[in-house]
């Protein structure tokens, strides 16, 4: 039941890597929780590449955050210019997988952590490392993996 094995999979990767983020005592792990849901998926490659898009609409949306709250206030419409920036240099850099992540990370960075911004988008990068890694690990769990359940060997 491929439903079963992907949601198993989610399940896992969530739960270690917010353990891991509560043990280290990471500020925010609500976001590896996020990056490990987020790239999970029954291939191994495909959980790989979902996690390269979201690191690099992570960092592209922290960067284009801070740069933004560095010069300019946290409002609506700051909001939105960074939303736009971090958006269209997405597309400009041929990542258009990765252009909502920075959008959204971008507003996350103005409306709520402009005064922290680079903080911020350290510990986001972290957290999100740790969630796509333990997306990866769990990926290779044979158990969880599409098409490795035991066949009869002919004899």
């Amino acid at each position: 039941m491929p439903a079963l094995r992907l949601s198993a999979r989610a399940a896992l990767s969530a739960g270690l890597a917010v353990a891991i983020a509560e043990l280290v005592r990471l500020p925010y792990p609500i976001y590896a929780l996020i990056g490990a849901v987020i790239v999970s998926d029954l291939s191994p490659a495909k959980t790989r590449q979902l996690g390269l898009q979201r690191l690099m609409g992570t960092v592209l949306g922290a960067a284009v955050g801070a740069l933004v709250s560095l010069f300019l206030p946290p409002a609506p419409w700051t909001i939105g210019l960074g939303v736009l920036i971090a958006m269209f240099l997405s597309q400009l850099l041929h990542m258009p997988a990765a252009a909502k992540l920075a959008g959204y990370v971008c507003g996350i960075v103005v409306i709520s952590h402009s005064g922290e911004a680079w903080s911020f988008g350290f510990y986001r990068l972290i957290e999100t490392i740790l969630g796509i890694g333990m997306a990866v690990l769990v990926s290779f769990v044979p158990k969880l993996s599409p098409g490795n359940e035991a066949t009869p060997q002919k004899s």
